[in-house]
């Protein structure tokens, strides 16, 4: 089978579906998309081929490509991505470059609830390596793929804890907490389309707000003076997380819109000197 011939295999060609086919090509004849387009009279090797078929139909089942492939590009990054985590989105780049804006500590001490792949934590580790960064996640399979990453990536300074949110937190108290916490609506029809993804890294009780509520409440006990809390959430919840980051003491607190321009990220100031 030729390139060409593979690629017709799915979708139209503007289509996102042949987005996706292009890509796996990519992935799997180990070349970039303006190479695989001067290639497209190559023929595919009989692995290539079988590997390529067994990809399709588990995009065709709803698997992530991501998943397909092994990895996902964040940030400067390219991170291992499995079952057991999610896959890592650009809007959540978002959070990466609002924190890099922020004046903090020159060796700023900070923890990612919820790390996931690792990608908030790696992201910032890589672009600060003098910080201290601690990485939660309460599944520890988890936990295990962005330990895998940091090793990928040569990001030592990150330490690991496996625990619900401040639970797996040694005593210490932290200049920055970030998170990506779940944040969706268990009755979100959206949810149709996140099925091969684990529900419990999605899903919160209180129309999404639960675990956000939890961080934003307990941080107070966790922050140095002067430290900020930094959370994704979903595109309807700014004017909500802005309202309990306020009834908790906090200040300074302002969110910031997506690629979409959706509310995504909303950060906030603890000032209170007896933190």
């Amino acid at each position: 089978m030729k390139i060409a011939e593979a690629l017709n295999l799915r979708g139209d060609p503007d289509s996102y579906e042949r987005q996706e086919a292009m890509w796996l090509l990519e992935h799997i004849v180990q070349v970039g998309a303006l190479e695989l387009k001067f290639r497209l009279e190559q023929s595919l090797t009989e692995a290539q081929t079988q590997q390529y078929l067994a990809g399709l139909q588990r995009l065709e089942q709803g698997e992530p490509l991501a998943y397909v492939t092994g990895s996902q590009p964040f940030w400067t990054l390219d991170l291992k991505a499995t079952s057991d985590t999610l896959v890592p989105r650009p809007d959540t780049e978002i959070l990466v470059d609002t924190v890099l804006n922020l004046e903090l500590p020159e060796q700023c001490s900070m923890v990612d609830l919820g790390t996931g792949t690792g990608a908030i934590a790696l992201a910032l580790a890589s672009e600060r390596p003098r910080w201290q960064v601690l990485a939660t996640d309460i599944y520890f399979p988890t936990l295990q793929v962005a330990q895998e990453n940091a090793e990928r990536h040569h990001l030592q300074q990150v330490r690991f804890a496996c625990g619900a949110w401040f639970d797996a937190i040694p005593a210490q108290k932290f200049d920055l907490i970030v998170s990506n916490p779940p944040y969706i609506d268990p009755e979100d029809v959206h949810l149709q389309q996140l099925g091969a993804e684990p529900q419990r890294a999605l899903i919160a009780q209180q129309k999404g707000l639960a675990d956000l509520k939890i961080i934003i409440e307990q941080a107070v006990n966790w922050l140095n003076p002067k430290g900020w809390v930094v959370l994704e959430h979903g595109y309807d919840q700014g004017v909500a997380v802005r309202e309990i980051f306020s009834q908790a003491g906090f200040s300074q607190i302002r969110t910031v819109q997506d690629y979409g321009k959706n509310d995504r990220v909303t950060l906030a100031q603890w000032k209170n000197k007896k933190n």
